[in-house]
């Protein structure tokens, strides 16, 4: 486990004081978290990113020609 010194506004802390109070979670687990939250979204960006380099519009319009045109 690392330690790390973080400052933040005093707003932004007295609005996080507020939220693990009313989750009944501790400002560190929730700061963890916020942060796991943050590293996955960027994560999956990149993916999505790498992905779209893969595909082509031949390839997705093939596909989408396979689906039949009838009323859901």
């Amino acid at each position: 486990m690392t330690t790390i010194s973080l400052r933040i506004p005093e707003s932004l802390h007295a609005t996080v004081k507020q939220l693990v109070k009313r989750e009944g979670i501790s400002i560190n687990q929730f700061i963890t978290l916020a942060l796991a939250e943050k590293v996955t979204a960027i994560a999956t960006e990149e993916y999505l990113e790498e992905r779209a380099k893969r595909g082509s519009r031949e390839k997705f319009l093939a596909a989408m020609a396979k689906v039949p045109d009838v009323e859901p």
